[in-house]
């Protein structure tokens, strides 16, 4: 019995989907670089502001005391073992090949500002009268939802080798 290969399995889709959201990603940078004040909330709703701040860090700021060749350098080796991954994993797997795309988008979005500023541009806050979340970017939502994507596909794997 073969395995059904899903959309994001094959090369070309995958391809051009990571563009599309790499585009996606630095297009809305620019317009935040060009537009929204630095350092200074501007509320959208309770609960959201848009708030540009520099990274320079990886993703929530973590790592932001480490090297930039370090930092370029360890999310390079990350897109080479998700694209890896990627190889590896079945063709019927489509959360997993979801998720990939998304992280190698995500880690390229965010690789190209480090490689044009030193630093990653965010702009999305999450806050509350008392608490607050760590300042990102749509590559860091990228890179979250495809971990989530990959940890979904495990779970509905293992559910059906249960069966």
């Amino acid at each position: 019995m073969s395995e059904k290969q899903v959309l994001f399995s094959r090369p070309l889709p995958i391809a051009v989907f990571i563009v599309v959201a790499l585009i996606a990603d630095q297009v809305i940078k620019y317009l935040v670089e060009l537009y929204l004040p630095f350092n200074q909330a501007v509320h959208v709703v309770p609960m959201l502001a848009l708030y540009r701040t520099y990274n320079y860090g990886v993703a929530f700021s973590m790592l932001s005391g480490m090297e930039g060749w370090f930092i370029v350098g360890m999310r390079l080796m990350v897109v080479a073992f998700v694209l890896w991954l990627w190889k590896r994993t079945p063709k019927d797997r489509f959360f997993a090949h979801f998720g990939y795309a998304l992280i190698i988008a995500g880690a390229l979005g965010n690789l190209i500002d480090r490689l044009i500023f030193g630093y990653v541009i965010d702009y999305i806050l999450f806050y509350t009268e008392t608490w607050s979340f760590a300042v990102f970017n749509l590559a860091d939502t990228f890179i979250t939802i495809g971990a989530g994507a990959i940890i979904l596909d495990e779970l509905l794997h293992a559910k059906k080798a249960d069966r």
